[in-house]
Protein backbone atom coordinates (compact mmCIF):
# COMPACT_ATOMS: atom_id res chain seq x y z
CA UNK A 1 0.00 0.00 0.00
CA UNK A 2 2.70 2.52 1.11
CA UNK A 3 4.33 2.02 -3.00
CA UNK A 4 0.62 1.93 -4.41
CA UNK A 5 -0.65 5.05 -3.23
CA UNK A 6 2.01 8.37 -2.97
CA UNK A 7 1.70 11.14 0.17
CA UNK A 8 -0.37 13.64 -0.40
CA UNK A 9 -1.46 16.75 1.20
CA UNK A 10 -5.47 17.12 2.12
CA UNK A 11 -5.64 20.02 0.02
CA UNK A 12 -4.08 17.99 -3.10
CA UNK A 13 -6.51 15.79 -2.91
CA UNK A 14 -9.38 17.44 -2.68
CA UNK A 15 -8.25 19.76 -5.60
CA UNK A 16 -7.96 16.46 -7.97
CA UNK A 17 -10.98 14.82 -6.94
CA UNK A 18 -12.78 18.15 -7.45
CA UNK A 19 -11.28 18.19 -10.39
CA UNK A 20 -12.37 14.28 -11.08
CA UNK A 21 -16.19 15.64 -10.55
CA UNK A 22 -16.07 18.91 -12.76
CA UNK A 23 -14.18 16.34 -15.27
CA UNK A 24 -17.30 14.26 -15.47
CA UNK A 25 -19.70 16.34 -15.22
CA UNK A 26 -18.30 18.75 -18.17
CA UNK A 27 -17.50 15.60 -20.44
CA UNK A 28 -20.35 13.07 -19.63
CA UNK A 29 -22.98 15.39 -19.43
CA UNK A 30 -22.65 18.82 -20.85
CA UNK A 31 -20.03 17.49 -23.77
CA UNK A 32 -22.96 15.89 -25.43
CA UNK A 33 -25.50 18.53 -24.54
CA UNK A 34 -23.72 21.44 -26.57
CA UNK A 35 -22.84 18.90 -29.08
CA UNK A 36 -26.43 18.11 -30.15
CA UNK A 37 -27.13 14.90 -28.20
CA UNK A 38 -25.64 11.68 -28.88
CA UNK A 39 -27.44 8.26 -30.04
CA UNK A 40 -25.11 6.06 -28.09
CA UNK A 41 -26.33 4.05 -24.72
CA UNK A 42 -26.94 6.68 -21.59
CA UNK A 43 -25.79 3.80 -19.42
CA UNK A 44 -22.76 2.68 -21.46
CA UNK A 45 -21.29 6.42 -22.23
CA UNK A 46 -22.41 7.04 -18.19
CA UNK A 47 -20.18 4.12 -16.77
CA UNK A 48 -17.17 4.83 -19.07
CA UNK A 49 -17.09 8.72 -17.67
CA UNK A 50 -17.31 7.36 -14.21
CA UNK A 51 -14.34 4.67 -15.04
CA UNK A 52 -12.34 7.82 -16.76
CA UNK A 53 -12.96 10.05 -14.25
CA UNK A 54 -11.91 8.28 -11.63
CA UNK A 55 -8.39 7.32 -13.15
CA UNK A 56 -8.18 11.14 -14.00
CA UNK A 57 -9.58 12.03 -9.96
CA UNK A 58 -6.48 9.29 -8.42
CA UNK A 59 -3.76 10.25 -11.33
CA UNK A 60 -1.23 11.85 -8.87
CA UNK A 61 -2.40 9.72 -5.93
CA UNK A 62 -1.56 6.48 -7.59
CA UNK A 63 -0.18 6.69 -10.97
CA UNK A 64 -0.34 2.76 -11.40
CA UNK A 65 -4.05 2.62 -9.86
CA UNK A 66 -5.29 5.25 -12.32
CA UNK A 67 -3.24 3.24 -15.54
CA UNK A 68 -4.85 0.75 -14.64
CA UNK A 69 -8.42 2.30 -14.49
CA UNK A 70 -8.11 3.93 -17.33
CA UNK A 71 -7.01 0.82 -19.19
CA UNK A 72 -10.24 -0.67 -17.84
CA UNK A 73 -12.24 1.96 -19.27
CA UNK A 74 -10.38 1.73 -22.38
CA UNK A 75 -11.57 -2.27 -22.26
CA UNK A 76 -15.20 -1.42 -21.76
CA UNK A 77 -15.47 1.16 -24.05
CA UNK A 78 -14.54 -1.47 -27.08
CA UNK A 79 -16.74 -4.21 -25.79
CA UNK A 80 -19.39 -1.77 -25.90
CA UNK A 81 -18.27 -0.63 -29.13
CA UNK A 82 -18.30 2.93 -28.56
CA UNK A 83 -16.48 5.40 -30.25
CA UNK A 84 -14.19 8.02 -28.81
CA UNK A 85 -15.92 10.37 -26.42
CA UNK A 86 -14.64 13.61 -24.54
CA UNK A 87 -14.48 11.47 -21.32
CA UNK A 88 -11.35 9.59 -23.27
CA UNK A 89 -9.46 13.17 -22.63
CA UNK A 90 -8.42 11.70 -18.92
CA UNK A 91 -6.56 9.67 -20.61
CA UNK A 92 -4.17 11.88 -21.43
CA UNK A 93 -3.93 13.07 -17.37
CA UNK A 94 -3.07 9.55 -16.61
CA UNK A 95 -0.30 9.02 -19.04
CA UNK A 96 0.89 12.74 -17.95
CA UNK A 97 0.79 11.61 -14.46
CA UNK A 98 2.87 7.61 -14.89
CA UNK A 99 5.52 9.83 -16.47
CA UNK A 100 5.74 12.53 -13.62
CA UNK A 101 5.05 11.19 -10.23
CA UNK A 102 4.84 6.85 -11.21
CA UNK A 103 8.13 4.87 -9.87
CA UNK A 104 10.26 3.85 -12.44
CA UNK A 105 8.33 0.46 -13.56
CA UNK A 106 5.06 2.75 -13.63
CA UNK A 107 7.10 5.69 -15.33
CA UNK A 108 7.43 2.77 -18.60
CA UNK A 109 4.50 1.31 -18.55
CA UNK A 110 2.46 4.46 -19.05
CA UNK A 111 5.63 5.12 -21.98
CA UNK A 112 4.60 1.31 -23.31
CA UNK A 113 0.45 1.98 -22.50
CA UNK A 114 0.88 4.77 -25.03
CA UNK A 115 2.47 2.83 -27.95
CA UNK A 116 -0.04 -0.22 -27.34
CA UNK A 117 -2.64 2.35 -26.92
CA UNK A 118 -2.45 3.80 -29.77
CA UNK A 119 -2.32 0.76 -32.01
CA UNK A 120 -5.50 -0.37 -30.13
CA UNK A 121 -7.48 2.24 -30.64
CA UNK A 122 -6.11 2.56 -33.71
CA UNK A 123 -6.90 -0.57 -35.11
CA UNK A 124 -10.74 -0.30 -33.32
CA UNK A 125 -11.35 2.71 -34.60
CA UNK A 126 -10.49 1.03 -38.18
CA UNK A 127 -12.31 -2.52 -37.50
CA UNK A 128 -14.73 -0.73 -35.98
CA UNK A 129 -15.75 1.27 -39.04
CA UNK A 130 -15.16 -1.20 -41.52
CA UNK A 131 -17.80 -3.89 -39.43
CA UNK A 132 -20.45 -1.16 -39.19
CA UNK A 133 -19.95 -0.23 -42.55
CA UNK A 134 -20.64 -1.60 -46.56
CA UNK A 135 -17.01 -4.54 -46.17
CA UNK A 136 -17.49 -4.62 -50.00
CA UNK A 137 -16.90 -1.19 -50.37
CA UNK A 138 -13.76 -0.58 -48.41
CA UNK A 139 -10.32 -2.94 -49.82
CA UNK A 140 -7.51 -3.71 -47.76
CA UNK A 141 -5.37 -1.60 -48.68
CA UNK A 142 -7.74 1.30 -47.71
CA UNK A 143 -8.05 -0.22 -44.15
CA UNK A 144 -4.03 -0.75 -43.65
CA UNK A 145 -4.32 3.28 -44.49
CA UNK A 146 -6.83 4.13 -41.83
CA UNK A 147 -4.90 1.97 -39.45
CA UNK A 148 -1.62 4.01 -40.14
CA UNK A 149 -2.69 7.27 -39.92
CA UNK A 150 -4.85 6.51 -36.61
CA UNK A 151 -1.76 4.94 -34.99
CA UNK A 152 0.35 7.91 -35.84
CA UNK A 153 -2.25 10.15 -34.74
CA UNK A 154 -3.28 8.32 -31.79
CA UNK A 155 0.64 7.56 -30.62
CA UNK A 156 1.44 11.24 -31.22
CA UNK A 157 -1.41 12.54 -28.35
CA UNK A 158 -0.49 9.77 -26.17
CA UNK A 159 3.41 10.27 -26.28
CA UNK A 160 3.15 14.07 -25.71
CA UNK A 161 1.14 13.63 -22.78
CA UNK A 162 3.86 11.15 -21.58
CA UNK A 163 6.80 13.37 -22.48
CA UNK A 164 5.49 16.15 -20.94
CA UNK A 165 4.77 14.42 -17.86
CA UNK A 166 8.80 13.12 -18.28
CA UNK A 167 9.82 16.57 -18.76
CA UNK A 168 8.40 17.86 -15.49
CA UNK A 169 9.63 14.71 -13.42
CA UNK A 170 13.23 15.71 -14.84
CA UNK A 171 12.53 19.64 -13.90
CA UNK A 172 11.51 18.11 -10.32
CA UNK A 173 14.60 15.74 -10.08
CA UNK A 174 17.23 18.69 -11.34
CA UNK A 175 15.44 20.89 -8.80
CA UNK A 176 16.13 18.37 -6.30
CA UNK A 177 19.55 17.67 -7.06
CA UNK A 178 20.28 21.39 -6.65
CA UNK A 179 18.53 21.64 -3.03
CA UNK A 180 20.74 18.76 -2.26
CA UNK A 181 24.28 20.43 -3.87
CA UNK A 182 23.02 23.88 -1.66
CA UNK A 183 22.73 22.02 1.51
CA UNK A 184 25.85 20.09 0.79
CA UNK A 185 27.95 23.64 -0.23
CA UNK A 186 26.10 24.73 3.15
CA UNK A 187 27.50 22.20 5.56
CA UNK A 188 30.87 22.40 3.37
CA UNK A 189 30.79 26.31 4.43
CA UNK A 190 29.98 25.42 7.90
CA UNK A 191 32.77 23.40 8.48
CA UNK A 192 35.21 25.86 6.61
CA UNK A 193 34.23 28.07 9.10
CA UNK A 194 34.29 26.15 12.65
CA UNK A 195 37.88 25.04 11.05
CA UNK A 196 38.75 29.19 10.56
CA UNK A 197 37.54 29.34 14.22
CA UNK A 198 39.32 26.53 15.56
CA UNK A 199 42.22 27.59 14.32
CA UNK A 200 41.91 31.29 15.57
CA UNK A 201 40.93 30.43 18.69
CA UNK A 202 44.47 28.25 18.98
CA UNK A 203 46.03 30.68 17.64
CA UNK A 204 44.92 33.05 20.46
CA UNK A 205 45.05 30.73 23.44
CA UNK A 206 48.25 29.10 22.57
CA UNK A 207 50.18 32.28 22.20
CA UNK A 208 48.89 34.21 25.34
CA UNK A 209 49.06 31.01 27.25
CA UNK A 210 52.72 30.69 26.27
CA UNK A 211 53.05 34.37 27.39
CA UNK A 212 51.81 34.51 30.72
CA UNK A 213 53.55 31.41 31.52
CA UNK A 214 57.16 32.13 30.26
CA UNK A 215 56.42 35.93 32.17
CA UNK A 216 54.65 33.89 35.31
CA UNK A 217 57.81 31.45 35.46
CA UNK A 218 60.45 34.72 35.60
CA UNK A 219 58.02 36.38 38.01
CA UNK A 220 58.33 33.11 39.97
CA UNK A 221 62.60 33.75 40.11
CA UNK A 222 62.20 36.81 40.56
CA UNK A 223 60.22 37.51 43.29
CA UNK A 224 63.02 37.39 46.13
CA UNK A 225 65.21 39.52 44.25
CA UNK A 226 63.79 41.78 41.94
CA UNK A 227 60.54 42.81 43.16
CA UNK A 228 60.33 45.55 40.00
CA UNK A 229 60.37 42.99 37.85
CA UNK A 230 57.89 41.11 39.24
CA UNK A 231 55.76 43.66 39.23
CA UNK A 232 56.08 43.99 35.66
CA UNK A 233 55.79 40.18 35.16
CA UNK A 234 52.27 40.68 36.32
CA UNK A 235 51.62 44.06 34.50
CA UNK A 236 52.13 41.96 31.27
CA UNK A 237 50.63 38.59 32.74
CA UNK A 238 47.67 40.94 33.44
CA UNK A 239 47.58 42.81 29.65
CA UNK A 240 48.00 39.09 27.93
CA UNK A 241 45.04 37.71 29.75
CA UNK A 242 42.83 40.32 28.90
CA UNK A 243 43.70 40.92 25.24
CA UNK A 244 43.24 36.84 25.34
CA UNK A 245 39.58 37.29 26.46
CA UNK A 246 38.69 39.75 23.66
CA UNK A 247 39.89 38.16 21.55
CA UNK A 248 37.98 34.98 22.39
CA UNK A 249 35.09 36.72 22.99
CA UNK A 250 35.45 38.29 19.71
CA UNK A 251 35.55 34.28 18.14
CA UNK A 252 32.66 33.06 19.76
CA UNK A 253 30.53 36.10 19.06
CA UNK A 254 31.76 35.03 14.83
CA UNK A 255 30.21 31.82 15.96
CA UNK A 256 26.51 33.14 14.92
CA UNK A 257 28.26 35.93 12.22
CA UNK A 258 30.16 35.52 9.31
CA UNK A 259 34.23 35.81 9.30
CA UNK A 260 33.96 39.62 8.01
CA UNK A 261 31.40 40.58 10.72
CA UNK A 262 34.51 41.26 13.03
CA UNK A 263 37.93 42.57 13.13
CA UNK A 264 40.58 40.63 12.35
CA UNK A 265 44.67 41.15 13.13
CA UNK A 266 46.52 42.88 10.09
CA UNK A 267 50.26 44.15 9.53
CA UNK A 268 49.64 47.14 11.69
CA UNK A 269 49.11 44.56 14.76
CA UNK A 270 52.35 42.96 13.95
CA UNK A 271 54.71 45.28 15.93
CA UNK A 272 52.28 44.30 19.00
CA UNK A 273 53.32 40.29 18.68
CA UNK A 274 56.80 41.63 18.82
CA UNK A 275 56.19 43.27 21.80
CA UNK A 276 54.29 40.36 23.83
CA UNK A 277 56.93 38.23 22.69
CA UNK A 278 60.21 40.32 23.67
CA UNK A 279 57.71 41.37 27.11
CA UNK A 280 58.23 37.15 28.13
CA UNK A 281 61.77 37.40 27.60
CA UNK A 282 62.68 36.68 24.00
CA UNK A 283 64.53 39.01 21.91
CA UNK A 284 62.87 39.48 18.71
CA UNK A 285 65.11 40.48 15.55
CA UNK A 286 62.41 41.22 12.55
CA UNK A 287 63.63 42.25 9.35
CA UNK A 288 60.86 43.54 6.59
CA UNK A 289 62.71 44.37 2.95
CA UNK A 290 61.47 45.27 0.58
CA UNK A 291 58.29 47.07 2.63
CA UNK A 292 54.76 46.01 1.74
CA UNK A 293 52.93 47.68 -0.55
CA UNK A 294 50.08 49.56 0.39
CA UNK A 295 47.08 47.78 -0.74
CA UNK A 296 47.63 44.16 0.87
CA UNK A 297 44.70 42.29 0.28
CA UNK A 298 43.28 41.20 3.84
CA UNK A 299 42.86 37.90 3.80
CA UNK A 300 46.76 37.83 3.22
CA UNK A 301 47.47 40.15 5.99
CA UNK A 302 45.53 37.90 8.29
CA UNK A 303 47.42 34.90 7.10
CA UNK A 304 50.86 36.79 7.61
CA UNK A 305 49.79 37.81 11.01
CA UNK A 306 48.48 34.14 12.15
CA UNK A 307 51.93 32.41 10.49
CA UNK A 308 54.24 34.44 12.05
CA UNK A 309 51.94 34.30 15.43
CA UNK A 310 52.30 30.35 16.23
CA UNK A 311 56.05 30.41 14.60
CA UNK A 312 56.68 32.99 17.62
CA UNK A 313 54.82 31.02 20.20
CA UNK A 314 56.67 28.11 18.81
CA UNK A 315 59.73 29.45 19.41
CA UNK A 316 58.80 31.06 22.93
CA UNK A 317 57.65 27.35 24.00
CA UNK A 318 60.09 25.17 22.70
CA UNK A 319 63.34 27.40 22.35
CA UNK A 320 66.51 27.74 23.96
CA UNK A 321 66.28 31.79 25.00
CA UNK A 322 67.89 33.19 22.51
CA UNK A 323 66.78 35.47 19.94
CA UNK A 324 64.25 34.43 17.40
CA UNK A 325 65.36 36.08 13.91
CA UNK A 326 62.38 36.88 11.71
CA UNK A 327 62.64 38.20 7.91
CA UNK A 328 59.46 39.00 5.80
CA UNK A 329 60.20 40.29 2.52
CA UNK A 330 57.21 41.62 -0.01
CA UNK A 331 58.22 41.02 -3.29
CA UNK A 332 55.88 41.98 -6.46
CA UNK A 333 54.53 38.68 -6.39
CA UNK A 334 54.81 37.16 -3.27
CA UNK A 335 55.63 37.59 0.59
CA UNK A 336 57.90 35.13 1.91
CA UNK A 337 58.28 34.95 5.79
CA UNK A 338 60.79 33.18 7.35
CA UNK A 339 60.98 32.60 11.35
CA UNK A 340 64.41 30.48 13.01
CA UNK A 341 65.41 30.20 16.36
CA UNK A 342 67.61 27.46 18.52
CA UNK A 343 65.09 25.10 20.00
CA UNK A 344 65.70 22.11 22.67
CA UNK A 345 63.03 20.12 20.82
CA UNK A 346 61.44 20.09 17.31
CA UNK A 347 57.40 20.78 17.59
CA UNK A 348 55.38 18.05 16.83
CA UNK A 349 54.74 18.10 13.02
CA UNK A 350 51.01 16.42 14.13
CA UNK A 351 50.44 19.61 16.31
CA UNK A 352 47.77 21.71 15.64
CA UNK A 353 49.97 24.86 15.21
CA UNK A 354 52.14 23.64 12.36
CA UNK A 355 49.27 21.97 10.87
CA UNK A 356 47.15 25.74 11.64
CA UNK A 357 50.56 27.57 9.76
CA UNK A 358 50.17 25.39 6.47
CA UNK A 359 46.62 26.04 6.57
CA UNK A 360 46.44 29.51 7.17
CA UNK A 361 48.93 29.41 3.85
CA UNK A 362 46.92 27.04 1.74
CA UNK A 363 44.02 28.90 2.30
CA UNK A 364 45.25 31.73 -0.18
CA UNK A 365 47.55 29.74 -2.23
CA UNK A 366 50.68 29.53 -0.55
CA UNK A 367 52.87 27.05 1.37
CA UNK A 368 54.46 26.79 4.33
CA UNK A 369 57.73 24.50 5.42
CA UNK A 370 59.33 23.44 8.41
CA UNK A 371 62.87 21.94 9.63
CA UNK A 372 64.74 21.23 12.28
CA UNK A 373 68.10 20.63 12.02
CA UNK A 374 71.06 20.78 14.60
CA UNK A 375 69.07 22.39 17.34
CA UNK A 376 67.87 24.98 14.55
CA UNK A 377 63.83 25.24 14.36
CA UNK A 378 62.89 27.04 10.86
CA UNK A 379 59.70 27.72 9.11
CA UNK A 380 59.47 29.46 5.87
CA UNK A 381 56.26 30.47 4.32
CA UNK A 382 55.60 32.11 0.95
CA UNK A 383 52.23 33.20 0.33
CA UNK A 384 51.30 34.89 -3.29
CA UNK A 385 50.12 38.37 -3.45
CA UNK A 386 46.56 37.65 -5.02
CA UNK A 387 47.43 38.54 -9.29
CA UNK A 388 49.61 41.79 -8.28
CA UNK A 389 52.30 42.86 -10.49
Amino acid sequence: MARLFRPMTRVSLTVDITAGVVFFFLATILGPLFLGGTSLPWVATLATGVIMSTALAVRRLSPALALAIAWLGAIAQMVCVLPPMLSDLAILGVLFATAAYGGRVVLWLGFASSIVGAFTSALFLTLSGWLLGTPSTMELSTLASGIVVSFLASMCALVLAWAAGAIVRANRAVSANREAQRRAEAEMQAEQERGRIARDMHDVVAHSLAVVIAQADGARYAATNDPAATGEALGTISTTARSALSDVRLLLAQLRHRQGDGPQPTLADLENLFDQIRAAGVDVRATISPAPPSDVPASIQLAVYRILQEALTNALRHGDGAAVEVSIAWWSMNVTITVANDARRAPSQAGHGIIGMRERAQLVGGRTDVEYDAGRFVVRAEIPLGGRR
